[in-house]
């Protein structure tokens, strides 16, 4: 039962997220904002499915013990493309915000997004065995976590100080999506049901894409 529900939800959740990014850049008409926000969709959905498709596959078929190597490669190449998912939405705020200037901050972003990309890279992980050590999970998640902080705090002030009602639910999508995340990196190993916190992750961030969607469709009306 968990097999046939967990897979008709990822496959429900990468069709919706890549099919709006698509959307999203075929009608953004130019608008920058846009067409970056159908490319933050289809990285999340195209990066998510390299770990998805191994975790349905193998929920269908002999169970997960028997795909390691494959759900570890898949983690390391989502991990990768979730910080660029942050990276990216984080030129939407500056785009949508008309922000000039402020080039600390931008050299911030890129810092902890390198950060986490190399550590996430490093062999310490252990990505492809079944023991990898929750320390590194830990390590690698430092950088990452206080980038999301950071988008958070940006699209809070920013759509609070505009009156941007389009956009002033983005930043609780994303304490939503990093609250389920963190819970499941610190306890899903020593209490499984904490996985589960997984699938309001995964909601949050069609919630997030679906924000900027909506926002398209209603600013072409």
């Amino acid at each position: 039962m968990q097999a046939i529900f967990e897979t008709l939800f990822d496959i429900v959740y990468l069709v919706t997220v890549v099919t709006l990014g698509i959307i999203m850049i075929a009608k953004s008409n130019g608008r920058k904002q846009y067409t970056l926000y159908g490319i933050m969709a289809i990285t999340l959905g195209a990066g998510d499915s390299f770990h998805l498709v191994p975790r349905a596959i193998a929920l269908c078929t002999t169970g997960l013990e028997s795909y390691t190597a494959a759900l570890g490669a898949g983690k390391l190449i989502t991990s990768i493309t979730m910080t660029a998912f942050y990276v990216i939405l984080y030129y939407v705020w500056r785009i949508r915000y008309n922000v000039k200037e402020r080039k600390g901050l931008t050299v911030a972003i890129w810092a902890l997004a390198v950060m986490r990309v190399v550590l996430c890279l490093l062999p310490q992980n252990k990505w492809l065995s079944a023991d990898a050590p929750l320390s590194w999970g830990i390590y690698r998640n430092i950088p990452f976590a206080i980038l999301g902080a950071i988008i958070i705090v940006l699209f809070y002030k920013s759509a609070k100080e505009t009156n941007d009602s389009r956009f002033k639910f983005l930043w609780l999508t994303v304490v939503l999506s990093f609250a389920c995340y963190i819970s499941v990196v610190l306890f899903a190993d020593s209490v499984p049901a904490v996985g589960m916190l997984m699938i309001p992750k995964t909601c949050a961030y069609v919630w997030t894409v679906a924000i900027g969607f909506n926002a398209m469709k209603n600013e072409q009306k």
